[in-house]
């Protein structure tokens, strides 16, 4: 069996693009310039379209320009801030396909303006599902159709106004060969008999247009495994919600008030007092008081308002699996290789395959102490209903439980 990008061009001699080929539109903030564009877009056209947002200094996730291509209506650049959209620029975006690359990034942003698609094509899912070494935009241009698009404003603040003439170039390219890949990738889709699983994925993504908001989003602070105690829990927390406020009020990304690296340490530190929580916390801070007073507002809660150091979701934290549950890691580890076989039999990574989380879900419910039927020997049709049930889609389940159904039979024979 040879691999579904066994023929793919040579990028070795690619031009470096830096306009798209029918130049820069200006950008457009009126209606009137919206109307002219929409005029333009034919009832059958795919829009091809791109965000770009200001999350590196920005607290909000909001849009500052959204680029949009279709084969007749030519690029658009738009400030979505500078004037109120039209209801017909809504209507044309909400009733076409959209090609978008890394969808999962920008669907929110273009949900807050009230655009949602009624269908999508995401050329790096598509990429991934057929095991391209290199999944980037820049990358599937240079390797599907040999042209390198200049990249060097990915990390700008697109808040900024005006914005330079060299950043409108850069995001026009965003969506200038999005279709062309969309083309190609549909033929080795095609090709490898995966364009029903694309479909499956690319409806999957259109779900986080909406994503849920975690009920402790304090959790998410990275190194908070440092943390030990209740009370050093309940500073983290505090201090990540006087971090949040002050973020947001001045709408300024939370890192800049304050890293999470720093914010653990101080959380940590404070357990042993004052001199060493000013110790822990960065020189330039400034108003230390007030980071301070989340400490002894966090000292000030009763015992059972303390958070728990607890683990979330529906299975402990598996990185605690090697010393608590030694036997459901076994388990895990054996139907794992199954699935590392598959996936290289797809040519696919294998965490595209099946998400490690539904995996370790679906093995939890059937290995752990605390597992209503701990079963190894499931029937195929129990395991496709049980992987769906944690959130697998049905391609995948059909695809892995095979390679399931194999691994468990080596357990029971390990064990037997």
């Amino acid at each position: 069996m040879t691999d579904s990008h066994d023929q793919l061009p040579d990028p070795e001699c690619a031009p470096l693009i830096k306009k798209p080929a029918g130049g820069t539109p200006p950008l457009v903030t009126t209606v009137q310039g919206i109307l002219e564009w929409c005029a333009r877009v034919k009832a059958d056209e795919d829009l091809a379209i791109d965000v770009e947002r200001a999350s590196s200094y920005r607290y909000s996730a909001k849009a500052y320009l959204v680029q949009i291509k279709t084969e007749a209506a030519g690029i658009l650049l738009l400030d979505p801030l500078a004037c109120q959209l039209p209801g017909t620029f809504t209507d044309i975006m909400n009733s076409h396909p959209w090609i978008l690359h890394a969808s999962r990034q920008d669907l929110p942003s273009l949900a807050m303006l009230g655009l949602e698609p009624v269908a999508l094509f995401d050329t790096e899912v598509a990429a991934r599902l057929l095991g391209l070494p290199r999944v980037s935009l820049g990358a599937l241009t240079e390797e599907l159709l040999e042209v390198r698009l200049a990249k060097e404003h990915s990390s700008a603040n697109w808040s900024k106004r005006p914005l330079p003439e060299s950043w409108l170039d850069y995001a026009a390219l965003d969506v200038e060969y999005l279709a062309e890949l969309k083309t190609v990738l549909t033929r080795m889709l095609d090709d490898a008999h995966k364009t029903s699983w694309a479909r499956e994925e690319f409806a999957f993504e259109a779900t986080f247009a909406h994503p849920e908001v975690p009920d402790e989003p304090w959790r998410g602070l990275h190194g908070l495994g440092q943390l030990k105690s209740p009370l050093q829990l309940a500073v983290a927390r505090s201090m990540w919600e006087r971090r949040d406020a002050i973020a947001r009020n001045s709408d300024v990304a939370p890192f800049m008030v304050l890293r999470d690296k720093a914010l653990v340490a101080m959380a940590k530190a404070s357990s042993k007092g004052r001199q060493e929580f000013d110790n822990a916390a960065p020189k330039n801070l400034k108003h230390r008081e007030q980071w301070w007073r989340c400490v002894r507002e966090a000292r000030e809660l009763p015992r059972v308002h303390l958070p728990s150091k607890r683990d979330l979701g529906p299975y402990p934290n598996h990185r605690s699996w090697s010393r608590r549950y030694p036997e459901v890691l076994e388990a895990y580890k054996q139907v794992r290789e199954g699935l590392l076989t598959r996936a290289e039999e797809l040519h696919m990574p294998v965490e595209n395959l099946i998400s490690p989380g539904h995996m370790r879900h679906w093995v939890w419910n059937h290995f752990s102490a605390e597992a209503e039927h701990r079963i190894p020997h499931a029937s195929p049709e129990q395991i496709v209903q049980e992987l769906e049930a944690v959130g697998a889609r049905p391609w995948q389940a059909a695809q892995v439980t095979p390679a399931i159904i194999e691994s468990l039979r080596s357990y029971a024979r390990s064990r037997s």
